[in-house]
C-alpha cells in the first residue's frame, strides 16, 4: 500500500487513477477516485449513523476501517453522527484521510480490495443507505453574488437602469438565515404559511404562500474555528472551507415582498433550506478552478486575492411537476459565473471580527447565467409569474404546486471522469391547516 504521507493531495486528484470499486469507473459517476467526498450515513444492517466517502455506488465507511487501524485518524473521529469532530482536526489532517483513501482505493492496491471480510464491513450500497444531514450547522449565512440575478430582480422590482443597487459591486451582500431549518436532500418540504399583501387589500392576509420558488445555489462548509473579532484575510480565506454542497434556498415570494423592507428575509426563508448529503472537498474541486469574472471596480484592499478563485462546476435543476408523466429541466448554468468568490464571501463575513465555528454553512445565493434557460429561480425564469414555463404535456408552472418534486444536479467534467455532488431534492408538501 502506498504511504499516505509521501502522497500530496494533489496526487489524489490525477485523472490517470482508478479503482478496484468498478462503479466508480464510469464516466457518468458522480463519485470517481478522483473524488471521495465525505458525507454521514446509516444503513439497513446498522442504523447508527456515522462518517463515510462515497466511490461509485458505494459507500466507505471510516469508522470501520478507522478500527482496522487503516486510517490516521481514530475511529472515535468517524463513529459520530456529524462531520464536525473531524472536520475540526484541520486541513492536513482532512489531507491525509483523502490521500490515504485514495490509495486503499487505487485498482493496485490489494490491502482493502483483497480482504474480502473487512471490505463486507466497510463498503455498503448507497442504495442501501440512509443519508443524514453531513454537519451539525452552527449557523448559516446566504450571500447574493450573483451578477446576473441580482440585475434580474433589480431590473423586476426597480428600474432596469439601476438595477444593481450602489453597494452591490462594493460588498458580498448577505444575511443570516436559520440554521435550525437546513435539511438534507430527500427531506420533504412544506409549503409555508405567512403574511401577504395582495395588491387589491389595504391590510395584509395570512395565507399559505402562493408563490413558493426554489433558488440553485451552492454552499460551502467552514473547517476551522476563528477567534471573535479577529478578519480572516482573503488571501487565506480558503484554507478555511472544508468543501462544498448543492444548496436549495426555497423562497416564499409573496412573504419576501411584504417582508423583506426594511431588514431583509426573514419567515420567507426560514421554512426549509436543502442542502445535498455529500460534500465535496475544496482540493478535489482544485483541478477545477477557474478565473472568476473581472469585478469593476476594483475591491477594497481587504477583498482583494491573487490567482484562480471560480469553480467550472456545471449546474442543472430539474422539476418532476405533480401528476405530471415526465421530468423537466428548467435550469442549465455554471458557478463560474459568480460575481463574488468564496473567499471574498468569508473574509467579508469575517470582516467586523464575526468569528467562524467548523460546521458554519455560506450559501453562494442564486446562480444565474446571462441566458432565460440560465435563471437559477422560478421568479427569473417566469418573470414573477407574467411568462409561466412549459412543461412537456401542455401545463405550465409559474410557481411551484403542492406535489412538485425538484432536484438539483452538479459536478465538474474531467478527461473520462467528473466530480459530481449527487443530488439535492426535494417535494411539496401542503401548507399546515390555517387555526
Amino acid at each position: 500500500m502506498t504511504n499516505p504521507t509521501s502522497m500530496t493531495w494533489q496526487a489524489a486528484n490525477d485523472p490517470r487513477r482508478k479503482s478496484w470499486v468498478e462503479s466508480a469507473n464510469d464516466p457518468a459517476s458522480d463519485f470517481p477516485i478522483q473524488n471521495l467526498p465525505f458525507g454521514v450515513f446509516s444503513d439497513n444492517h446498522n442504523a447508527t449513523p456515522r462518517v463515510g466517502v462515497a466511490i461509485g455506488d458505494r459507500i466507505v465507511d471510516l469508522a470501520a476501517l478507522a478500527d482496522n487501524g487503516l486510517l490516521p485518524s481514530g475511529p472515535d473521529v468517524f463513529a459520530c453522527a456529524s462531520l464536525n469532530r473531524f472536520i475540526g482536526l484541520g486541513q492536513a489532517q482532512w489531507r491525509a484521510v483523502r490521500a490515504q483513501l485514495s490509495s486503499l482505493l487505487d485498482a493496485n492496491t490489494a490491502s482493502l480490495r483483497d480482504d474480502a471480510s473487512l471490505r463486507e464491513k466497510a463498503l455498503v450500497a448507497q442504495a442501501d443507505a440512509r443519508m443524514h444531514l453531513p454537519v451539525e450547522i452552527p449557523g448559516y449565512t446566504d450571500f447574493y453574488s450573483s451578477k446576473e440575478h441580482a440585475t434580474n430582480v433589480g431590473s423586476m422590482f426597480r428600474d432596469p437602469k439601476n438595477a444593481l443597487l450602489p453597494n452591490w459591486l462594493e460588498i458580498p451582500i448577505g444575511y443570516n438565515g436559520r440554521a435550525s431549518s437546513v435539511v438534507v436532500s430527500e427531506t420533504p418540504v412544506r409549503r409555508p404559511n405567512g403574511q401577504i399583501k395582495t395588491p387589491d387589500s389595504d391590510r395584509p392576509i395570512y395565507s399559505p404562500c402562493r408563490k413558493l420558488d426554489i433558488e440553485l445555489e451552492t454552499g460551502f462548509i467552514v473547517g476551522t474555528n476563528t477567534t471573535l473579532g479577529e478578519p480572516v484575510a482573503c488571501e487565506q480565506a480558503e484554507a478555511h472551507i472544508f468543501g462544498m454542497v448543492l444548496l436549495n434556498d426555497w423562497s416564499a415570494r409573496d412573504i419576501q415582498q411584504w417582508e423583506y423592507v426594511p431588514l431583509g428575509p426573514f419567515n420567507s426563508k426560514g421554512f426549509a433550506t436543502t442542502i445535498s448529503p455529500w460534500i465535496v472537498t475544496l482540493d478535489a474541486l482544485d483541478p477545477f478552478r477557474c478565473a472568476q469574472p473581472e469585478q469593476s471596480p476594483q475591491p477594497l484592499p481587504y477583498l482583494r486575492h491573487a490567482g484562480r478563485h471560480g469553480f467550472d462546476i456545471q449546474l442543472e435543476v430539474h422539476l418532476h411537476g405533480a401528476g405530471e408523466p415526465e421530468t423537466s429541466t428548467i435550469c442549465r448554468t455554471n458557478f463560474k459565473y459568480m460575481y463574488w468568490t468564496m473567499a471574498q464571501q468569508l473574509a467579508h463575513h469575517t470582516a467586523s471580527g464575526c468569528n467562524l465555528r467548523v460546521g458554519d454553512l455560506m450559501g453562494s445565493g442564486t446562480i444565474s447565467g446571462a441566458t432565460p434557460d440560465s435563471c437559477g429561480s422560478l421568479l427569473e425564469s417566469t418573470w414573477n409569474g407574467q411568462r409561466p414555463l412549459a412543461l412537456p404535456s401542455g401545463n405550465t408552472r409559474a410557481f411551484l404546486q403542492d406535489g412538485d418534486e425538484v432536484a438539483i444536479r452538479g459536478w465538474c467534467q474531467g478527461d473520462g471522469y467528473r466530480v459530481g455532488f449527487g443530488t439535492c431534492s426535494g417535494k411539496i408538501l401542503p401548507a399546515p391547516e390555517l387555526a
